[in-house]
């Protein structure tokens, strides 16, 4: 059985802006050490030091313990060393990564052209990494939501070059994922079968600094929020054959979310299908921690996957969950092989 890992990242460095136009070169993020923080590593993007994601220390990079039994290093992390990566996949035995970004997790920059010069060096040098990975290192791509006539032939690009899905997060500027700026983007997207994937993090910038300290609220309900508000408003009837991706948030909130879902639809005349999920093409990443019962009852098993979080330190982060679910004995067969094959290779169009 083929083992796909539904949420992996990468974690931007310098390398990452090798991709840029000629013409951005001037918006290229620079190195930056603050007096205040000094063992710290920074980037300046559009004027402000923004830390690096990850990124070890300015006096050299480190190797940070990851939970789980294994461990990356910066090399795999960063994909310096895109052989090492693939190597470190076969000892945790996956076969596929889908790779999320990490400074994106948060807004880039307020500026439209900083977005757009950023987001087309990133999609490009996961497209360099696509080809070099034998097709095993599969990617999202990073939208210039902020320029939105610039965001087809980025979508474009990538899907000819391994992308299976599209980044977003749950709040957009001040946009939820529900509003209609951004339907261009998923009538683009459905053409492509490219899936929208909300992942863990918040692009509304006032939001994230209200929230700061409180990772939970600043990370985990953008993403629960557009599940709720895409299915409230209907808007996967708008776009039949486009499919949902909700990553990072773990899911024991699904069951909670329908049932409120269902007093507020029937207001509207509506009903909730039993199969909501598969009904409305939504696809939940779970962890092992999950209540996968209590969760199967509600929505069944068609629309579930599991992600390692690979590249992160956090609360989310397991590089041994894939391992770790086929080996605990709490699901079957036929279970496991939707959760870990069948149901990311339907989302991601693989």
């Amino acid at each position: 059985m083929p083992v796909i890992d539904a949420d992996c990242h990468v974690i931007e460095a310098d390398h990452t802006w090798a991709y840029l136009d000629p013409a951005d070169e001037a918006l290229r993020p620079q190195p930056y050490q603050s007096p205040d923080e000094p063992s710290e590593a920074f980037w300046v993007i559009d004027g402000s030091p923004r830390r690096r994601p990850f990124g070890g220390v300015a006096q050299g990079l480190k190797s940070e313990d990851q939970s789980g039994f294994a461990r990356t290093t910066m090399a795999t992390r960063t994909l310096g060393d895109i052989k090492a990566r693939l190597a470190h996949m076969d000892e945790l035995g996956v076969d596929v990564q889908v790779l999320y970004p990490t400074i994106y997790l948060t807004q880039i920059s307020q500026k439209p052209t900083v977005d757009l010069a950023l987001a087309k060096s990133y999609n490009r040098w996961m497209a360099d990494t696509w080809a070099q990975s034998a097709g095993r290192l599969r990617w999202v791509a990073v939208p210039p939501l902020l320029t939105m006539e610039a965001v087809p032939e980025q979508l474009r690009f990538a899907k000819e070059n391994g992308a299976v899905g599209v980044f977003m997060r749950g709040f957009e500027g001040n946009r939820q994922a529900a509003d209609p700026y951004f339907f261009p983007m998923y009538e683009v997207a459905q053409e492509l079968d490219l899936a929208i994937t909300f992942h863990a993090g918040c692009g509304n910038p006032a939001f994230v600094d209200l929230t700061d300290g409180d990772a939970y609220t600043r990370n985990k309900v953008p993403v629960i929020s557009a599940f709720h508000s895409l299915l409230f408003r209907d808007i996967p009837s708008k776009f039949p054959n486009l499919r949902f991706g909700f990553v990072e948030v773990a899911a024991n909130w699904v069951p909670y979310i329908l049932t409120d879902l269902e007093r507020r639809v029937e207001r509207q005349g509506r009903v909730l299908t039993k199969n909501v999920l598969a009904d409305n093409n939504m696809f939940v990443a779970c962890q092992t921690n999950d209540d996968f019962a209590h969760i199967m009852n509600a929505v069944g098993d068609d629309n579930l996957m599991i992600g390692s979080d690979y590249g992160h330190n956090d609360t989310s982060s397991e590089l041994e969950a894939l391992r770790l679910l086929k080996e605990s004995g709490g699901l079957s067969e036929p279970t496991l092989a939707k959760i870990l094959d069948a149901n990311p290779t339907r989302l991601y169009a693989m």
